[in-house]
């Protein structure tokens, strides 16, 4: 089975609402100093590129979780892959991901993060697809809403490719 990637996102669209949301996060945190958190792998594109375009002080740390295991569906248990380098108590905390699906791991880790003592606590995502989630989650910056398709391209992949892609694209299944 090989696979085509048809194009959902601009590589202009997506810039242009990075930049949209940095607007929107320099106007919220404005005299303030704030600490990205970038959900890895996939959110470091993302959050690299929205860091660029913010113009109050940023610092950033990354943190790595899985339920997946070896599997394609959630075992529902949340493993810390890659925990925090530095300490986020009372800091303007905003976390960074590159989609939002179920909700469950992203879910965990905020309750952890609240626990952790931050000033406050937000939430960004390049993506959400509101259709699959199964347990709420407050997204404050949401790039686009999305239909439940496969998405790779900016950070998300299908079977470790297609991250570097400039653009958000649907993979499309061609049967051989």
């Amino acid at each position: 089975m090989a696979e085509k990637i048809k194009v959902m996102y601009s590589e202009k669209e997506v810039e242009d609402r990075i930049g949209e949301l940095a607007d929107q996060i320099n106007r919220d945190y404005e005299g303030k100093e704030i600490h990205l958190i970038g959900i890895l792998r996939g959110g470091c594109f993302f959050m690299c590129e929205l860091a660029k375009r913010i113009t109050v002080p940023v610092t950033i740390d990354f943190m790595s979780a899985s339920s997946y295991g070896m599997s394609t569906t959630s075992s529902g248990v949340v493993k810390i892959v890659k925990d925090l380098e530095e300490q986020i108590v009372g800091r303007e905390v905003i976390v960074v991901e590159d989609i939002i699906d179920t909700g469950r791991t992203l879910s965990y880790l905020l309750e952890m993060l609240r626990e952790r003592g931050p000033e406050s606590l937000r939430l960004c995502t390049l993506l959400d697809k509101p259709d699959r989630r199964v347990v709420p989650v407050t997204i404050d910056y949401n790039g686009f809403s999305i239909p439940d398709e496969f998405v790779v391209g900016y950070g998300l992949d299908y079977a470790q490719k297609y991250r570097n892609l400039p653009y958000i694209g649907i993979v499309e299944f061609d049967e051989e």
